[in-house]
């Protein structure tokens, strides 16, 4: 077992922690009150409810905080993880996640003992960028049947429910309340950061938490009749049985397969990013990549089993984690035990949250992931970069998340090496 040792945590881990904890602190409060809405639209969309999120954003966020290899690596359930668990969820239910959350997590901790942590960095970033833009426009997608306020269409191909689901809608009549309550959430949160810089506003809020909460006032306040989160039970401890019915053997494992390979790719793209935002130099302190699949792995196992769902490394509540001047991984187990907080004490308030305002903010955050300015910067690079991100999205977008990575990696690797071989002749 000697070389378990350096899967597990340690004093060092939390070195600093006497004069850093303050801002690790406020840090955890602060990712957690952008945590909070995004946890709650991920459960939803997934088809596992709010609940689901919320029970994902603590354990998966806890267990990854201390087993993990970064230090300010906050996991949670993401839009990502949505796109593969969506298709699943709509063809076998909801208690097929738990044992396939634990299948997965399990994978991933074996991924991480025998060392498969070092291979993300051999994956072209333009294979990631076209990966990422996909993912945008999957999450995107996603809300159609909640910003809407629409039965969702059936099937399990993302862009052809959107399009079935928004020409039933059509027909049986438009729920405007809804679709002004998205456009409100999104005019808020595209908003709010300017307003906050042009009258300074000392106390930063995330624009998201704003706009969640004027989308709920105004649905209070004016009796609006729209879906909402509805009762969260307080109950945190939610034990899943894992119950293999249903589910064959191939289902089982490529499924698992697939769900294991994104949340470690998106753990280990998260970790990569963070330390590069923190400008973390000195080796040791740098991010470990089978450290992190560890715990990540077992992060999924414990939120699955929970009453959860598999999760990832969230690149954006990372930033967040780092922009507010995170020091160590105490931050993001403050932000488990912030949420924690919320849901015992706030659950009245949650409860009167209306979805359509959730479909609101992801699809803003789908926005900020696919960046159209960063995206025109990457426009101008070689023509090899340029048609590794279509090809790759597109695949995202018409197949899935690893046949996307799976095809565009390829593809840039086959032209990469015929105009090699062109330039020597």
């Amino acid at each position: 077992m000697q070389f378990l040792r350096e899967f597990l945590p340690t004093k060092a881990d939390y070195q600093g922690l006497r004069t850093g904890w303050r801002r690790d602190l406020i840090s955890g409060i602060t990712v957690g009150i952008v945590a909070l809405p995004l946890a709650l639209a991920f459960g939803i969309t997934t088809g596992a409810g709010a609940q689901a999120g919320l029970i994902t954003a603590i354990f998966a966020g806890l267990i990854a905080a201390i087993f993990g290899g970064s230090k300010f690596q906050v996991s949670g359930p993401t839009g990502a993880m949505t796109v593969v668990l969506v298709p699943i969820v709509s063809k076998y239910g909801v208690s097929s996640l738990a044992p396939l959350g634990l299948i997965a997590g399990i994978i991933i901790i074996l991924s991480g003992i025998l060392r498969a942590g070092n291979l993300i960095n051999k994956t072209p970033w333009s294979v990631m960028e076209g990966f990422t833009l996909g993912i945008a426009m999957v999450i995107g997608l996603q809300q159609v049947p909640i910003a809407l306020d629409a039965p969702k269409a059936h099937g399990s191909h993302t862009l052809m429910v959107a399009w079935d689901t928004f020409k039933a809608a059509l027909k049986s009549g438009l729920h405007w309340t809804a679709i002004l309550l998205v456009i409100l959430t999104l005019a808020v949160k595209f908003s709010y950061p300017h307003m906050a810089r042009r009258f300074k506003f000392k106390v930063h809020i995330p624009a998201s938490f704003v706009a969640i909460i004027i989308g709920t006032l105004v649905v209070t306040i004016f009796n609006l009749k729209t879906s909402t989160v509805g009762n969260l039970p307080s109950k945190i401890f939610n034990f899943t049985s894992v119950n293999f019915h249903g589910l064959s053997g191939s289902t089982l494992f490529v499924a698992a397969i697939e769900i294991a390979l994104l949340g470690a790719i998106e753990s280990l793209l998260s970790a990569r990013v963070a330390d590069q935002m923190a400008h973390v130099q000195i080796p040791a302190q740098k991010y470990q990549p089978n450290r992190e699949l560890f715990g990540q792995g077992l992060a999924t196992v414990v939120a699955s089993v929970m009453g959860g769902m598999p999760a990832t490394g969230a690149i954006a509540r990372t930033s967040v984690n780092v922009r507010s001047g995170a020091k160590s991984r105490m931050a993001a187990i403050f932000h488990a035990l912030f949420l924690i907080v919320v849901v015992i004490i706030l659950n009245p308030i949650i409860s009167h949250v209306p979805t359509a305002a959730l479909a609101g903010v992801l699809i803003g955050t789908s926005y900020r992931i696919a960046s159209p300015a960063n995206l025109r910067e990457l426009l101008k690079t070689t023509k090899l970069n340029v048609a590794t991100i279509a090809i790759t999205s597109a695949s995202v977008l018409l197949i899935d998340l690893i046949w996307g990575i799976i095809i565009g990696s390829i593809f840039y690797n086959l032209i990469d090496q015929i105009q090699k071989k062109l330039k020597r002749n």
